[in-house]
């Protein structure tokens, strides 16, 4: 599964679910937004599988994403749910700082998709030149692959020279999605706030479209890390929990509650009844407030279509770096 298949994806309403199945990890970037280490928390592994295989092949997600901290340190895990997404027909991704580069885990035997990070943080942890030979084997196996770069902004120049080494090394057959640091987790500390002008008027979030497992089990309505982190969840971003939940339950309170549509169409601003789009900050403080109605569902479905016809390209111009937006495309078969 190409990574902009995946990504063509996105504003679709549970069309995806994102699973943050602990927040360990061995390694110690200075920007991780989740500020994982090996010591922190990770909680059992059923109630993470036994959610998965309550999905049934007529509600199944496309993708399931797999992330933490470090999904690989739960090789177990990460393989049970990808053979009982398997059953079903629905893929799975992992996203992976890349810790046991260049070897190739068992784990990933079964997965369709792996994305590795790679930015200035995890190349002093985990060398380009062993990145690099973990996505040729994994390339070379057939697995579809890509790299998630993080930089400070269109004009770093560690983004131009990783970039430029990624197209040469894999003579532009292997995707590239480019994102911004945020001041988020351990990088809350250091990053500066992200000082883009926001577009007048109502702003569809598309964050609001896959649910998302957070390492306690929690699922929310969105990857804020935030939502994820901070206890209670409100109440119009809570869909449920792994432990109690099924998949079925997950979705159709994701597609239907009020509040995240008009979230998803207009923006929590819009939903709130401002003419702007709204925040994260605002989206916490919403409430339960929505649109109902069929108008309500036409006109999510309006934007859904318009942001799906935007392709790939236009989720990164709106959600990463649009300089590199084209990158995503890469090796993509026409």
């Amino acid at each position: 599964m190409h990574l902009a298949d995946i990504l063509a994806l996105r504003p679709v309403p549970a069309a995806g679910l994102l699973m943050a199945i602990t927040r360990r990890c061995p390694l110690t970037c200075a920007h991780c937004s989740t500020s994982s280490l090996m010591s922190s928390e990770q909680h059992p592994a059923e109630p993470f599988a036994r959610f998965v295989r309550t999905i049934e092949p007529g509600e199944r997600p496309e993708l399931i994403m797999l992330t933490g901290g470090e999904p690989l340190l739960r090789p177990r895990l990460v393989a049970a749910i990808a053979a009982a997404a398997r059953r079903v027909g629905t893929r799975t991704m992992v996203l992976t700082g890349g810790f046991f580069a260049p070897r190739v885990p068992a784990a990933l035997d079964g997965i369709d998709h792996v994305s590795v990070s790679l930015d200035v943080f995890h190349e002093r942890q985990v060398p380009r030149a062993d990145a690099f030979r973990l996505v040729r084997a994994l390339s070379e196996r057939g697995t579809a692959v890509s790299f998630h770069v993080l930089g400070a902004g269109p004009g770093d120049p560690y983004l131009a020279d990783v970039v430029g080494a990624i197209r040469r090394e894999f003579r532009d057959r292997v995707p590239v999605l480019v994102g911004r640091v945020r001041a988020a987790g351990r990088a809350r500390a250091w990053a500066p706030a992200d000082e883009r002008p926001a577009p007048a008027g109502p702003r569809p979030c598309t964050m609001a479209a896959w649910p998302t497992v957070s390492p306690d089990g929690t699922v929310a309505a969105c990857c804020n890390q935030d939502v994820l982190d901070r206890r209670p969840v409100p109440g119009h971003l809570r869909l449920g929990h792994v432990a109690s939940d099924d998949w079925r339950s997950i979705r159709a309170r994701c597609r239907t509650s009020p509040a995240l549509r008009a979230i998803r169409t207009g923006g929590p601003g819009w939903a709130a009844g401002r003419p702007d789009g709204g925040d994260c900050g605002v989206c916490r403080r919403l409430g339960a407030a929505g649109r109902t109605g069929p108008a309500a569902a036409y006109l999510e479905e309006q934007v859904v279509r318009a942001q799906t016809a935007a392709g790939p390209e236009g989720f990164v111009r709106r959600y990463g770096e649009a300089a590199f937006a084209d990158l995503v495309t890469l090796g993509r078969d026409p």
